[in-house]
């Protein structure tokens, strides 16, 4: 039984997300795999994925310098589409320097502000130390599994 004035939003999910830019390239390389699956259920209401300006900057940056056997426009279309899903954050506090590498500090800078539960990343050594911060680091194998949308 709900008790009284407390209204429950079925459709939020307890999970929050930042996707750190190494799942977001690894899913634009491969057709196949753990980063693409998991950037395809961004809108499935299973976790919830935050974005901040500077990180988006970040994407984009690292976008366009890499060669992701992609065009241009279909770069811009993801992005697009990511800036369109996610909830966005300011950072109103700096943690820097927290970690070794100022590019991992923006995106837990970015986890911080969104109130994540998860930082999905394929460099989860980096982010030793967050969890003072509630958050924890997974591969998105991992984090796939733990939401139960392993296959």
């Amino acid at each position: 039984m709900t008790p009284i004035g407390i209204v429950y939003d079925t459709n939020v999910s307890k999970f929050r997300v930042i996707i750190d830019t190494n799942v977001l390239v690894a899913a634009l390389r491969s057709r196949d795999g753990a980063s693409l699956k998991l950037l395809s259920l961004i809108d499935s209401g299973l976790f919830e994925v935050g974005i901040t300006v500077p990180l988006v900057f970040e994407y984009e940056d690292v976008i366009q310098r890499e060669h992701l056997g992609i065009d241009a426009m279909s770069a811009q279309a993801v992005l697009d589409y990511f800036c369109a899903i996610a909830s966005h954050h300011q950072v109103h506090f700096m943690w820097r320097p927290y970690l070794r590498d100022p590019k991992d500090d923006l995106v837990l800078e970015a986890a911080v502000a969104a109130e994540a539960t998860h930082i999905v990343t394929f460099s989860t050594r980096d982010f030793e130390g967050i969890g003072r911060f509630g958050i924890q680091a997974l591969w998105p194998a991992d984090f796939l599994m733990q939401i139960g949308a392993t296959s």
